[in-house]
């Protein structure tokens, strides 16, 4: 069985450019420059068959995303081939999306008892409940793994296993809700004995390095190059790890931490506009390329099998 997967979008919050940035990367961006690709917010679809797809996370971009994506045009007058979205965590570049799927559509939504919960904090949830059946909700319980359901009730073939990822709750609810193991999530797909790992935020990657080296292919988090990043921009942001994010470069970097890696296909995804490797004559993307890892972007197709 072969594991379809479509990297929908491979930026961090805000997409690349963002809107409100002139940073150098940007700013090549936004004059054409060879090889600084435009990118929106990160999202992943898989699919076992090719025809029936689910959306990993909904980002602020969905629509641009889909209407790019042919494999995810309808194929009638309201047939869809999106199956449902599972979400990682609440943060709102994963799960704004949400409400752009708001029509008058069944969705069905994969998630954890506390994202759930907390998306249930914002009354905008009701323009997906507009009538019975209008969202459905399947919990993720972490470490076990369920097969994703098609809209029919039929089994899909693509089968997920949340892992808890250390990680923070969304911005929006800092101070409303205490910190939980089930706020932030990786996600291994499987298909048959295909495996992706996507682990678009994670703060330490350690406790995952068993689960990377047995999949097929891993999207990780490649926010930032390095712990200072921001503030070394004159950013009155703190560093990486006081946003939940583990940095590619440095002594806790996952390059120097997963130098062992060999087996998996290697990307980064959830690139923040700032990261140097965005920019392809960099010396830190030959450094990351030298290593095996590339960088995910958008429409990207992996079939693995």
């Amino acid at each position: 069985m072969t594991l379809h997967v479509i990297v929908l979008g491979s930026a961090a919050g805000g997409g690349f450019p963002q809107w409100n940035c002139g940073c150098d990367n940007c700013q090549s961006a936004r004059r054409g420059e060879s090889g600084f690709e435009a990118r929106t917010q990160d999202s992943v679809a898989v699919s076992a068959d090719g025809k029936n797809w689910f959306l990993l996370n909904a980002s602020p971009d969905v629509l641009v995303q889909v209407q790019r994506t042919p494999e995810l045009w309808p194929t009638g007058l309201r047939d869809v081939p999106i199956a449902g979205v599972v979400l990682t965590n609440g943060d709102l570049d994963h799960c704004l999306g949400l409400f752009l799927l708001r029509e008058s559509q069944p969705l069905t939504i994969y998630a954890t008892r506390r994202v759930e919960e907390g998306l249930r904090k914002n009354v905008a949830l009701r323009t997906l409940e507009r009538f019975e059946g209008h969202s459905r909700w399947h919990p993720l319980a972490l470490e076990r793994e369920v097969e994703l359901l098609l809209p029919s009730g039929a089994k899909s073939g693509i089968f997920v296993l949340p892992v808890a990822a250390r990680g923070k709750p969304p911005l929006h609810l800092m101070g409303v809700m205490d910190p939980h193991e089930e706020d932030n999530i990786l996600l291994r797909i499987r298909a048959g004995t295909r495996k992706l790992v996507y682990a678009s935020a994670v703060a330490d990657a350690a406790p995952h390095l068993e689960e990377f080296a047995s999949c097929d292919a891993l999207l990780l988090d490649g926010t930032f190059w390095s712990e200072e990043e921001l503030p070394g921009l004159g950013l009155s942001l703190g560093p990486a790890k006081t946003m939940a994010h583990q940095p590619i470069s440095g002594e806790r970097g996952t390059l120097r931490k997963l130098s062992d890696l060999k087996g998996p296909r290697r990307l980064y995804t959830h690139i923040n506009n700032t990261n140097p490797v965005l920019n392809p004559a960099s010396p830190e993307r030959s450094t990351l390329e030298a290593a095996g890892w590339e960088i995910a972007r958008d429409g990207l197709r992996m079939e693995l099998g």
